[in-house]
């Protein structure tokens, strides 16, 4: 621990900040965290943290979370950024995740005691390979390149990864990315998008399934490469922070080992999947309600989820726990919260 060091952050209210706030403070760093004014899930916050109002969008309120105590060094690990699973461009999208982390950018080089940025990107930034192929890091994101980066948050992630590494070259910044792939376990206040099909899979509200894998990790494994990154990742590279594949029916059978939860026992081809879910956008259009299936999230089961993560294994000391073991806690938390009944 540097006593002398201050770790500033980011989206410490999300899924993955949150445990990135509990793990610097179990460490005894001293942590500060930005949000948002009138922000609801301060709350989830740590009393431990220091808690400074700020808005990602407007540079000039950054200033104080920036300006630490003269003597003092700081780092910052950026992990805020609007996520979504709507695929269609955002304008308010690109602002948070793009010119926030152009701003944070701009601070961190008006800090010279700032000495290290980690910059928090996602798996879905790196162009998709075909299956067979297992997708490793790359040092340029290209978005028009004619490699697929689906979608617009995933869009939003290039451009801003590419900001930071031509920062780097650039203007000098010290910096580096991290690229976890999907996030998996206990903690998770908000009920992000994996908790929430969790939820449906133990409450019997997924009357069938698709075929496919995902790509999920355990959240405190990602948050603990997160935090090695800033003392071993070097300047201008990029770690993904990912997993093996895990189909949709090896989740639901190791949900039924942990809790009592209705058996799904069909799932879909993805081919029929994709069929059913273009009928249910189509519906959702002329009704205005949700679709219970979208073709964005068929494609998500049906892309290659096959990362090479040595990489950070090998320089940041990344390692990931077995899914059974994230399963079984994030149960034991989801009947703590109330939100589920107990065995």
């Amino acid at each position: 621990m540097n006593d002398n060091r201050i770790y500033l952050l980011t989206g410490a209210a999300g899924f993955l900040g949150s445990n990135i706030c509990l793990q610097l403070l179990e460490k005894g760093c001293k942590v500060r965290a930005l949000v948002l004014p009138n922000d609801k899930s301060v709350k989830f916050i740590p009393k431990d943290v220091e808690v400074v109002i700020g808005d990602l969008t407007d540079e000039a309120s950054l200033e104080p979370f920036f300006t630490v105590p003269e003597g003092k060094t700081s780092v910052i690990i950026h992990c805020a950024s609007m996520v979504t699973v709507d695929p269609t461009f955002s304008d308010k999208l690109m602002e948070v995740n793009v010119t926030g982390t152009r701003n944070i950018i701009t601070k961190v080089l008006a800090h010279p005691e700032c000495e290290k940025m980690v910059y928090v990107s996602s798996t879905g930034a790196i162009p998709e390979l075909p299956h067979g192929t297992p997708i490793k890091e790359v040092d340029k994101f290209t978005p028009v390149d004619d490699r697929k980066v689906v979608g617009a948050y995933s869009l939003s992630k290039a451009i801003a990864t590419q900001m930071v590494l031509d920062s780097v070259k650039v203007m000098g910044l010290k910096a580096c990315v991290v690229h976890p792939s999907g996030i998996l376990g206990p903690h998770d206040h908000a009920l992000g998008e994996t908790t929430r099909t969790v939820l449906q899979i133990i409450k019997g509200e997924m009357p069938m399934g698709m075929q496919g894998s995902f790509n999920l990790c355990d959240v405190r494994d990602l948050a603990a490469g997160t935090i090695a990154a800033i003392d071993k990742g070097r300047n201008g590279e990029c770690y993904i922070l990912a997993n093996e594949p895990v189909t949709l029916k090896e989740m639901c059978d190791m949900i039924q080992k942990e809790c009592t939860a209705k058996k799904i026992s069909i799932f879909l081809p993805l081919g029929l999947a994709d069929k059913i879910a273009q009928m249910l956008e189509k519906q959702a259009e002329r009704t205005g309600k949700k679709p219970l299936m979208t073709t964005f999230s068929v494609y998500n089961l049906a892309r290659n989820n096959v990362f090479d993560y040595s990489k950070a294994q090998r320089e940041l000391g990344y390692t990931t726990r077995p899914y059974q073991e994230t399963i079984h806690d994030e149960v034991r938390w989801l009947i703590e919260e109330g939100l589920i009944e107990g065995n």
